[in-house]
């Protein structure tokens, strides 16, 4: 049986380029980068030379890359190091985030406020998963006049793809003396990325979400931001972030973004094309099927959808009997028998809320595995639906 791999939000394959370019720092080029001998320095121009494309990329100062261990790494750093540094001088802290966000923001979100005494607003979201800037305008009113305060809103939504004006939100930010960090990690290889084009002051990124190798990422950290680490150690990453440096990881990272830059006009396009094609064939074949998400301003790759009275860990259990890799929203929480929160918060009763369905497109992606996936997801949630109506009844 061929199968059909559409979870590429949870993980894409490591390109084959990306490999061959990381080799040389499994093997001759192995030394420390902190060291000081040949060794150490080869491993150093390795670490910046990656550093700097990073930079280029994202249109920052190479000063301003942090490499880190991935997104929910880049995430943490993002809402410790101001909180943490808020703690130490004294001030108020206020952390305003919004109900959609990655385990990685409202976990964290969460034990910032119990242990570190931050003061947490969190700003609605409208049917698609999308803030207003009004809603955010709204969440920053009185402040603490000698506090610190960070907004962290995703730039593009993992469980449903919807895309947030993110530049809008971090102006609105800024107007009322705040930070802004957006967790961007879904978005490399199907969204420009320029740093200073979307205004925020920290950028979270993951390697393994753009074909590059697990276990390394990026966070983008503006000099002006208050920060003390929550990592401590040696002097790596400008006291940022402690540990040796993971150069394969890093040299990966750093040629899987520029091929993801190269390839993005046509790639992005591309899925589009394919992304409505599917959402199209579900939507006509399925009963009781909603879209989730922006209609439009959506990940080029991502489709999302909820059916009724579908029991989604059982409609991934059969889609994969068929050969379909799929999702019910966040990787992190598939089989959760919990009702979405995101789907909750999006509006959605609870006959929808346990039926969501991520299918997300990557480069290997055909038109005829999207034609045999419409087949497939018609039949398996007929099948699931009645399986859910003869344990009610």
């Amino acid at each position: 049986m061929a199968r059909i791999y559409l979870d590429h939000s949870a993980t894409t394959p490591l390109d084959p380029r990306v490999l061959e370019h990381m080799l040389p720092s499994f093997g001759a080029n192995y030394g420390n980068s902190m060291a000081v001998h040949a060794y150490g320095q080869a491993a150093e121009r390795a670490v910046e030379g990656a550093r700097a494309s990073i930079a280029h990329l994202l249109n920052v100062n190479p000063a301003e890359v942090v490499f880190t261990s991935g997104g929910t790494e880049s995430d943490n750093l993002a809402l410790r190091g101001p909180a943490q540094a808020a703690r130490v001088q004294g001030r108020p802290f206020t952390l305003i985030t919004g109900p959609v966000e990655h385990e990685a923001i409202t976990a964290t979100s969460r034990q910032v406020r119990e242990t570190l005494g931050a003061s947490l607003r969190v700003v609605p979201v409208d049917r698609y998963g999308r803030v207003s800037p009004d809603d955010l305008r709204a969440a920053l009113r009185a402040l603490p006049a000698d506090g610190i305060a960070l907004v962290s809103l995703i730039h593009a939504n993992n469980e449903v793809g919807t895309i947030n004006p993110t530049a809008d939100l971090a102006a609105v930010a800024h107007e009322h003396g705040a930070f802004y960090h957006t967790d961007a990690v879904q978005a490399p290889g199907q969204l420009m990325l320029d740093v200073d084009a979307l205004g925020v002051d920290m950028l979270s990124m993951s390697s393994h979400k753009f074909y590059g190798p697990k276990g390394a990422g990026v966070l983008v950290l503006r000099r002006d931001v208050p920060f003390l680490s929550s990592s401590t150690g040696a002097s790596h990453e400008d006291h940022r972030r402690a540990g040796t440096h993971n150069t394969p990881g890093i040299v990966g990272t750093a040629r899987a973004l520029e091929l993801a830059r190269e390839d993005l006009p046509i790639e992005a396009e591309r899925l589009t094309a394919l992304r409505d094609a599917l959402v199209g064939g579900i939507l006509e074949g399925v009963e009781d099927a909603q879209l989730t998400g922006d209609p439009v301003n959506r990940l080029p790759g991502h489709a999302s959808f909820v059916f009724r009275g579908v029991d989604a860990n059982l409609m991934l259990m059969l889609l994969d009997q068929e050969g379909v890799a799929a999702s019910s929203g966040s990787a992190c929480k598939t089989g959760n028998p919990q009702p979405s929160p995101l789907l909750e918060a999006c509006g959605f009763g609870p006959e929808w809320t346990r039926g969501g369905l991520r299918l997300t497109m990557g480069r290997h992606t055909t038109p005829d595995e999207i034609a045999q996936a419409v087949a497939i997801v018609t039949d398996v949630v007929e099948r699931a639906r009645k399986a859910v109506t003869l344990n009610w009844t």
